[in-house]
């Protein structure tokens, strides 16, 4: 008898937060802004859309190496508004935000650098939306490259061109909500140190409050939050090179394997473990492996730690179902592989992508009803069976300022559409599988991940594997240093944290000429500088080869590069 035709669609949005390590944890200082930024825009926005729709579910991801950072600037930034109402130099390890509460301007390097720096946002939905942002953005961009010409703009330029960068970076519920933004917007130009300061409060009350929000929608049973292994390391890669073979036959790996894999693996994760319950009071039941990078052994791994689920891309499910021979099975559906127990679900590309790629420039009823279109479709071919599940998973962050007003007039029908519609049930991967337990049993799992079903972004090119090569020679220095006694459990400990950072994948990610060349030369400093304080921090010599360049971008990738399609 086949299942009655009214029974709902199970739909989870699967939203994941995360940043490349942006400090040098040697120095404190952080290199790039986008951490913070994305703060006080996305994830403040991403809650409150939450907090809006009462009916409305989500699952949140987030990664361990982002709470660090989190962290960090919470107490940074406590420490220096502390000091500034005590009369004292306060100090920042972010030069934005020490810039923004500098007294005077007299560098003329650090100038330029805020030129630089204060123009690099979405032209069309951040720049153009704000008048006197637009016009200052535009006398920058005409003198960046001139020698001398940043000496004739006086201090009060920069200092506005500070405000506004900010400001238009501020997330769209900030921006309604926030009295001190508005006045400040309202303000337009000549902004005191007063206002500076001002300013930097919100941006110090934003990003304290980001973990607190989504921990209340967390015990408030709104949101399920899910965990990645501790620096975001691409796990099959840790466990064996080969894996890349396996995914992408005639995938060229470097030699051997990563020293050590498999105890960093399980290290990662159960560092990524201790992380979470510190800041959300418990254990987590489910993983987004970094990059959806899954195999056989990830899952185990992940199950060994009372993992429940995990989940990976559409393209890792389309493979192994082929290597299975397995024909008419439900994809949308969760599976178990071999004999293991953990659950493992497959995103849906084709939705998460029209979220990601398709719907920002479609009118917001459109689009949502546009997915609430597809949602029904697969319920009708999955003959509406009560277990059928659309796993939407894409980044919580680097798609909405493609959308109009960051994405707020989208996410609020999103959440509140579906949450009503009687066709679908909006809901968790964790309360799904407390009420459904006939996963569908898949005989292999080919290793991949949910950008094109392989790891070619991580690894298989001159410059990735060059890559993955200093790191392997810098492992075996570390793994010989700790043989020999001469770190404290305190040195040793530091040292850790920093390989931690330089095994996670984002390094990787970045190498290769199809990117742009200044994201590549921004993140091959920085894999260069965490290797660099990985030796500092063991105490041995710095090789002279990590003062050259691993890759050059040449690209003009979509979206920046910062997001990718599934295929």
């Amino acid at each position: 008898m086949s299942p009655k035709k009214n029974n709902p669609v199970n739909l989870v949005l699967l939203w994941h937060m995360h940043q490349p390590q942006y400090q040098d944890i040697v120095q404190s200082r952080f290199f790039l802004p986008w951490t913070y930024l994305h703060a006080i825009k996305d994830y403040a926005d991403m809650a409150y859309a939450l907090e809006q729709n009462s009916a409305a579910k989500a699952v949140v991801n987030f990664t361990p190496v982002l709470l660090d950072q989190i962290e960090e600037y919470c107490e940074q930034l406590s420490r220096c508004l502390d000091n500034l109402e005590a009369g004292s130099s306060p100090e920042l390890g972010d030069p934005l935000l020490q810039a923004l509460i500098r007294e005077s301007l007299e560098d003329e390097e650090e100038k330029r650098a805020l030129l630089v720096q204060c123009t690099r946002a979405n032209e069309k939905n951040i720049i153009d939306r704000f008048p006197e942002y637009k016009h200052l953005v535009s006398l920058s961009k005409s003198v960046i490259n001139k020698p001398g010409v940043p000496l004739y703009l006086n201090e009060q330029f920069y200092f506005d061109l500070l405000v506004w960068y900010h400001l238009a970076w501020m997330g769209e519920s900030v921006r309604l909500e926030n009295r001190t933004v508005s006045v400040l917007m309202g303000k337009g130009h000549n902004y005191s140190h007063v206002d500076r300061i001002a300013l930097l409060k919100v941006i110090r009350d934003e990003i304290r409050e980001v973990i607190p929000r989504y921990k209340r929608l967390q015990d408030d049973g709104r949101v399920e939050i899910s965990f990645t292994p501790d620096g975001h390391p691409i796990l099959p890669l840790l466990f064996d090179f080969k894996s890349a073979d396996q995914s992408n036959p005639g995938t060229v790996v470097p030699e051997g394997n990563y020293p050590g894999g498999e105890e960093r693996a399980k290290r990662h994760i159960k560092t990524g473990l201790k992380k979470f319950e510190t800041h959300f009071g418990h254990k987590p039941s489910g993983c987004w492996p970094a990059e959806g990078g899954v195999c056989t052994r990830t899952l185990k791994a992940l199950e060994d730690e009372g993992i429940q689920w995990a989940a990976s891309g559409g393209g890792v499910l389309r493979k192994s179902l082929s290597k299975s021979h397995l024909e008419n099975v439900r994809i949308h559906h969760g599976f178990h592989v071999d004999r293991q127990d953990i659950t493992c679900f497959f995103r849906d590309d084709n939705l998460s992508d029209m979220i990601g790629f398709t719907y920002y420039d479609w009118n917001e009823e459109d689009a949502v009803n546009n997915l609430i279109h597809h949602a029904l479709n697969i319920g009708d071919a999955c003959n509406h069976a009560k277990d059928t599940i659309i796993p939407i998973i894409l980044d919580g962050e680097n798609c909405w300022e493609h959308y109009r007003h960051n994405g707020y007039y989208f996410l609020q029908k999103l959440y509140k559409k579906i949450a009503e519609h009687p066709m679908i049930n909006l809901t968790t991967f964790s309360d799904y599988l407390s009420k459904y337990h006939k996963p569908t049993k898949l005989k292999h799992l080919v290793p991949g991940s949910w950008v094109y079903a392989d790891f070619g972004t991580w690894i298989g090119s001159t410059d990735k594997n060059r890559g993955w090569e200093l790191l392997c020679q810098a492992k075996e220095i570390y793994d010989y240093t700790l043989t020999t006694g001469t770190l404290t459990p305190e040195e040793e400990q530091r040292a850790e944290q920093q390989l931690s950072i330089c095994e996670s994948s984002d390094w990787f990610w970045w190498f290769g000429d199809y990117n742009a060349a200044e994201s590549v030369s921004d993140f091959d400093r920085l894999y260069r500088l965490h290797l660099k304080n990985l030796y500092r921090l063991i105490k041995q010599p710095i090789p002279s080869v990590l003062e050259e360049t691993i890759s050059v971008g040449h690209g003009n990738p979509e979206n920046d590069g910062v997001m990718r399609r599934s295929e």
